[in-house]
């Protein structure tokens, strides 16, 4: 089993677990900014009970590493675009950064929760972390590529446990049953081997209260599949999940000469049904025009009565407004990962 100390030092052992980014709300629930996606440098410091300095000096050892883990630091055009788009929704207010903006993905909290030393915080998540890899290990995998996951009713310790309280302890008792010079021991035997059942099934619990489907948390990874796809495979996820809540004869048309709508066809009970897919950045966001020439191709030319627009970033309070007026309804990147995650879409019920 990898030790704590094993994780801090090695790059490579930090990079094989930075797919576990649940771990950070089952130790402690992360504030997110509201474009869902990514937290300041003092939320990073609030969320762990350290000083932003110590972040900051956090940062400065390890830049590189963090950068690849989504850390990105905003200048000039872009910061003013996301001081508009986000920070301008803050509930509260946020205090306005003069030049720049550190902001930490999810993948690259974890990240510093892997490398900062005094905190109570990160030292539970890399407690955690390891649990999860340790029962990963443990799970016999005959082709880690194509083979299904194994559930926990298939662990060795469960066809064990099947064994002993099924097959061995009956057999002890007819054994001590027939027997009288070896009573005694037969007794004890059983004894023990009552005791290893007794802690398979401890075992077995602590693997389901660990591994146990959060029901409030989205798939681990879904927005991140997403952000590395291209265009034209957004909007064939997209599509795949439009047939999945029963809409029909779905087509993907998205391209040159698409009139401003990347998918049509007709809702499970028969509604017309367009579609517009925008995979931007998640510090962009769906602005006013954007929002208008949708509504001009869904409604006019479409006649459209059902029109979705599916972005990877939040809308203006603009768009939303137009969007609303119109009957348009605006699938932001919160609700596109709740969708994704196996929600159903409520407008296509």
């Amino acid at each position: 089993m990898i030790n704590e100390s094993a994780l801090m030092e090695s790059k490579a052992l930090r990079d094989s677990v930075l797919d576990r980014t649940d771990v950070l709300d089952r130790v402690k629930a992360l504030s997110l900014l509201p474009d869902g996606m990514h937290v300041t440098t003092a939320m990073v410091a609030a969320y762990f009970g350290v000083t932003a300095e110590a972040i900051r000096q956090l940062k400065a050892r390890h830049h590189e590493e963090l950068a690849c883990n989504g850390m990105v630091t905003l200048q000039g055009r872009d910061l003013a675009d996301f001081k508009r788009d986000i920070l301008s929704r803050y509930p509260g207010g946020y205090p306005q950064p003069r030049s720049s903006l550190t902001l930490y993905s999810r993948r690259a909290v974890l990240n510093v929760a892997m490398l900062l030393r005094d905190s109570d915080v990160a030292r539970q998540v890399r407690t955690y972390l390891l649990d999860m890899e340790y029962l990963a290990c443990a799970q016999p995998v005959e082709n880690p590529v194509h083979a299904a996951p194994i559930s926990l009713d298939d662990r060795i310790d469960q066809r064990i446990t099947h064994i002993l309280g099924k097959t061995v302890v009956p057999m002890f008792n007819a054994l001590i049953e027939t027997s009288g010079e070896h009573r005694k021991e037969l007794i004890a035997l059983r004894a023990g081997v009552q005791r290893i059942e007794r802690r398979l099934h401890q075992h077995h619990a602590r693997l389901k209260r660990l591994e146990g489907i959060r029901d409030d948390r989205p798939t681990i990874g879904v927005m991140a599949a997403m952000d590395a796809m291209n265009g034209r495979t957004f909007e064939r996820h997209v599509a795949k999940l439009l047939i999945r809540d029963g809409c029909k004869n779905v087509v993907v048309q998205g391209g040159h000469g698409d009139r401003g709508v990347d998918i049509i066809g007709l809702t499970a009970d028969g509604r017309r049904l367009v579609v517009q897919c925008k995979r931007l950045a998640p510090y962009l966001s769906i602005t006013s025009p954007n929002m208008q020439k949708f509504v001009g191709a869904a409604k006019v030319l479409y006649a459209a009565d059902v029109a979705l627009f599916v972005a990877t970033c939040p809308f203006t309070p603009e768009a939303l407004s137009i969007a609303a007026e119109a009957g348009i309804t605006p699938v932001h990147r919160g609700l596109l990962e709740e969708w994704s995650a196996g929600e159903p879409l409520k407008v296509l019920e």
